[in-house]
Order: C-alpha cells, then structure tokens, then sequence
C-alpha cells in the first residue's frame, strides 16, 4: 500500500492542529464597525437583505439561494442600462458592453447550475404554460404558440424586470438578446426556464420571476443616501451598483456553504462537492464584478472616493474589508478544512502525527476509490483547495485592483512581499497565508513523489 512505502517519510502534518503548521495563520482584519455600518447604509443592504431574506415560498427548499441570485442578476440588467445611458464622451461604452455581456452570462451560468437541483422536486413557483386547464391571466404578458399536431403552450413575460426593456432599446437590444440566448442554452437541463422573453422552445414552465425577484421594489433601491450629494458623478451609481452585485451573490454563498456543511454531515459527499463547486465559480464571479472598476474614469471616481473616505491603505481599510458578508464567505470557505478528517474518516492526531495524510493518501490512490462509501470523496476534496484556489485568487486580484484604480502608493505597492509575515497587510495575508489544507497538500506531495520513484 502506499500508506506503509510513503509514510515513514512523511511529515507530521495535520488540519486543526496548530503545531503542524509552518506559519500561523493569518488573523482576521481587525473591523471597523462605523466604517462597516456606513458601507451597509451607503449600499442600502438593511432594505436589500430584507429582499433576500423574505420567505414568501416556505415550501420552495431552494429560495433562499435562488432568489439573491436572480436579484443580483436582475441589478446587473440595470448596470447594464446604466452604463449604456452614460452620456459622458469618455465613458467606454464599448467595453462596458462587454464586460456586463461576459457577467450577465456567468451569472446565468451558476443559476442554472443551482436550479438544476429543482429536477427532483423542490416546490418553486411556475406559471404552468399549458392553456388546457385555465385562461391566460390579463396580468402578465403572454403569447399562445401552437404548432401543427401539438398542444398549445403559454410564452409567458416578466412584465417588471428590465431586461425584455433592454431588448426593446435600440442601445441595449444586442446586449439584452445575447443575454436571452444565453439563458435559454444555460437552462436547458433545468425543468423550468426564467421567462424574461428567451425563446423557451422546449415549452417548459416558467418561473414566477416578478412574485419571487420583486423587481419594482429592487429597482426602488436604486439611489444612495448620498446621490444628492454626488448627483453629478455618474461613477456614484456604477461603485453603488456593481457592489449591490456583489453583496446579493455573497448572500448565496453563505447559503451554498451551509448547506455543504449539512450535506458533509450526512455524508452526501457527491452532494457537497457539487456545491463547493459551485462556491468555487462565486469566487471567482465576485473577481469579475470587482473588476468592473478598471472601467470608472479615474477622476470621477478619484472625487468619489474622497466623498466616501474609501482608503486603501494597508490593514483593515480596504475598502472590501467594510463588508461583513465578505468576511463571513471567507471566514466559512476556509472553515471547510475542519470537514477533512470527517470525510477521511479518521480522528486529528494530538500529537501531530501524519494521520490525516496517511488516510488522504489511502484514498487518492485506493484502486477502489469511486467504490463502497468512497464515491465522491475525492472531487469533495478537490473541490474543497479549488474554493481555497479561489479565495486567494480573490484578494490577491483585489490587491492589484486597488493598486491600478487607486494608485500604488496609497496601496502599499508591492512592499508586502518583501516584509516579515508578521508586518503584511491584511490583503496579502489574506493570499499569502500557508495552504488551508496541508495534510492534503503533504500527501499529494509524497504520492507524486512514489510515482517519480515507482519505475
């Protein structure tokens, strides 16, 4: 077994126990609860998490992860009319078309990915498309389509959202069909689709999407407390959109990281890992709204900034670090290492013994691993250094983002690597911190080691 040829060179490596870790890990950044709460107030997160959270659907298991993301995804319809709107000459609306183009997609992309779950039954609203047992509602914009030989079927509208608008305006008619056709292809293995105005060819029934994203009252939240302040910076509503994004998406990932944590414990571990995946794309989505900021003209944004007393100074005065659910998803993605010795099915050695290393090597190369309680096992595990992967990937691209929109100097440069750990800013700590999972990293090490000597 590789256990008895690998081991005795092994390291004492082990998760939760602090003497086998090279380094300490990094401690939180310290929060300022005024700079915090004056972000919460700023970005109208009290009124918007009351939207995330209401449960109008007690019977819908998946609410409480879907509609967060259909309200970001809903947001991003009206940066993109925003953006499209903007009448300054410098403004790059071809870039902006599309930036918001690739991250309509990718959002559409993770929701699907979630609704696909809906196949065995979780109770979400649809409007049934068949005409056979009722009459079309006056309320809501629909279309009876009828083929030769077959039943008549109901192409029911969302009349609030914005998007069937976009696709009405001569600006935003391509960005908004592009959006269309995207959903109709990401949604094919869902049972349902959105009904935003995609084609729905395969007749399927449309979800209730005004009743669940509440669109006017989403749309409502629009303005900042500081609009009249900063009425003539157009980058006021681009900074208090794209984080409103972002916010609405960090909401799903609590969601998704609970319910692994549930899963984990019931030893659904194809399950789990489906959803680590799933944090995984989140992650990496969240980089991609927070790079919308390489497309704010640096003086408009610049005279913000001094408006909102955003510093991106080392420590804890990144301006992420005033988001308490940033905080949170991290805290919780790197939490997940706890699960290790759990799915492993072995106890932390308290005296720092290569136990967890020894059984993850067992598993990685077992010739039965996708057998008996092992299936799943190792994409979980996977999974769980890709969430790792990205969470780094997130603050060290937040890190040179700061830098590019804000300037080198006020962000420190890149003096942090070449500090002692112990002086680093909270942002490079956040990256530069030892693997969450070293017992996994050891025995990836030392099985890749046996094959180079197994000739």
């Amino acid at each position: 077994m590789v256990t008895q040829e690998v081991a005795p060179w092994s390291v004492a490596l082990s998760e939760g126990t602090k003497k086998c870790i090279p380094n300490p890990p990094s401690t939180p950044p310290a929060q300022d609860t005024s700079a915090m709460e004056a972000y919460e107030q700023y970005l109208r997160l009290p009124e918007l998490s009351n939207l995330w959270r209401s449960n109008d659907f007690p019977q819908w298991k998946n609410e409480s992860l879907i509609k967060p993301a259909l309200q970001a995804l809903e947001i991003t319809f009206r940066h993109i009319s925003v953006a499209l709107s903007d009448p300054r000459p410098y403004a790059n609306h071809r870039e902006w078309r599309r930036r918001l183009e690739s991250l309509a997609a990718s959002q559409v992309e993770i929701i699907a990915a979630i609704c696909e779950e809906e196949l065995s039954g979780g109770g979400a609203p649809i409007a049934e498309l068949s005409t056979s047992e009722g009459m079309l509602s006056r309320q809501a914009s629909s279309e009876v389509w009828k083929l030769p030989g077959t039943s008549a079927v109901v192409s029911r509208i969302s009349e609030a959202s914005l998007l069937p608008r976009l696709a009405a305006w001569d600006k935003s008619e391509d960005v908004a069909n592009k959006i269309l056709y995207q959903i109709e292809s990401q949604m094919v293995r869902c049972p349902f689709t959105l009904g935003l105005g995609e084609p729905n060819l395969a007749g399927k029934p449309v979800l209730e999407y005004d009743l669940i994203v509440r669109p006017l009252e989403l749309h409502s939240l629009k303005k900042s407390p500081l609009e009249s302040k900063t009425r003539r910076n157009r980058e006021n509503e681009t900074l208090f959109t794209v984080h409103q994004i972002l916010e609405s998406w960090l909401h799903t990932a609590k969601q998704l990281l609970s319910r692994i944590g549930e899963r984990i414990d019931e030893k659904e571990w194809e399950k789990a890992a489906s959803d680590c995946w799933l944090v995984e794309r989140i992650w990496k989505l969240l980089s991609e709204v927070e790079d919308l900021h390489l497309l704010m003209d640096p003086d408009d944004f610049l005279r913000l900034k001094s408006h909102l007393a955003i510093n991106a100074s080392s420590g804890s005065d990144a301006f992420c670090f005033r988001s308490a659910a940033l905080l949170e998803v991290t805290a919780e993605s790197k939490d997940l290492r706890h699960k290790v010795p759990w799915i492993l099915g072995v106890e932390v050695d308290p005296n720092g013994g290569p136990r967890i290393q020894d059984a993850a090597m067992t598993l990685f190369h077992g010739r039965r691993r996708g057998e008996g309680s092992n299936p799943g096992k190792i994409d979980l595990l996977q999974a769980f250094q890709a969430v790792e992967t990205a969470v780094k990937k997130f603050f060290f691209g937040y890190r040179q983002l700061i830098m590019a929109v804000m300037g080198s100097l006020e962000a420190g440069g890149n003096r942090a690597l070449f500090m002692p750990s112990g002086s680093l800013d909270s942002l490079a700590q956040m990256f530069l911190e030892p693997p969450y999972y070293p017992s996994l990293d050891a025995a990836k090490a030392f099985l890749g080691d046996f094959w180079h000597n197994h000739k």
